[in-house]
């Protein structure tokens, strides 16, 4: 890749979890690594309201370049007040809040009662509806479910994205019929769990794929050489597109610009002049 192609590349991390609190010594550093590798710009993640709120004023520190979403993640539904909707609403009437989540259902470990994580997916979806915003979605092993709730809400919805997407080929086509998009991570880098997804990510739509590190999780396995630590950074987001472009045979650049667009769309973002 020459130089010049290479300085081309702007892309958008869909899912970075920085508000982590393994990234409160070094914060600055990890975006601005970030950047020098093509990640212009990032959505932040919320995941519950507190960190909902840390994400909005992360935001604001760097204006034009960090956005967020604002929700309850499946595992902290059981933390959720009489309050919460209030503050997720009010955290979603600012400009900088893109989306409604990350929201969902999560059977895995059932961190918090499978009724409770029902009740309080609904809740969100409520918002959404209700405030226009696209929604920031999390489903493990329990997508009979997840499907059930989302096929009643999806015609209301503005727009819907699986985040993190590790499923099989009948999820996928589950939620494509519903018109989903799809965000894909370092999975798809693990030679031990990701093959399927290097085969079924040639059945999503160009203008249904988006890209995400949901970092400091999901660190991809085939990194060379292997970081000192487990920490995923937004900055490996320009590897899992290159993994991404490799699968679908097409040039990184172009990925890159399919990806931008996409998530420029799909989050309502300005467009930026290396994509407009």
């Amino acid at each position: 890749m020459t130089e010049a192609a290479s300085a081309s590349i702007r892309l958008i991390d869909i899912g970075a979890n920085l508000t982590h609190d393994s990234f409160d010594a070094d914060r600055d550093p990890v975006i601005a690594r970030a950047q020098a590798q093509g990640v212009a710009r990032f959505i932040v993640t919320g995941s519950d309201a507190a960190h909902s709120r840390k994400a909005y004023d992360l935001s604001r520190a760097y204006p034009g370049r960090l956005f967020f979403t604002a929700g309850v993640h499946p595992h902290h539904a059981k933390d959720c007040t009489g309050d919460t909707e209030g503050e997720l609403r009010v955290l979603l009437g600012h400009p900088e809040a893109v989306a409604v989540g990350e929201c969902g259902l999560d059977f895995f470990r059932n961190f918090s009662p499978p009724d409770v994580q029902r009740r309080v997916f609904e809740q969100q979806l409520d918002i959404a509806v209700t405030t226009g915003k696209p929604v920031f979605l999390h489903q493990r092993d329990a997508h009979a479910d997840f499907m059930e709730i989302l096929k009643r809400y999806r015609p209301r919805l503005a727009r819907a994205v699986v985040h993190c997407f590790t499923g099989d080929a009948r999820e996928l086509q589950d939620y494509l019929a519903l018109e989903c998009h799809i965000g894909l991570t370092g999975w798809i880098c693990d030679e031990r769990r990701g093959q399927h997804l290097r085969e079924a990510v040639t059945s999503i739509p160009s203008d249904k794929l988006m890209i995400e590190t949901d970092s400091p999780y999901l660190i991809p396995r085939d990194l060379s050489p292997k970081p000192a630590t487990h920490r995923n950074e937004p900055m490996h987001l320009r590897h899992i597109a290159a993994v991404v472009a490799g699968c679908l045979d097409k040039p990184l650049e172009r990925l890159a610009r399919e990806t931008t667009e996409n998530a420029e769309r799909f989050f309502a973002l300005p467009v930026s002049p290396a994509t407009g």
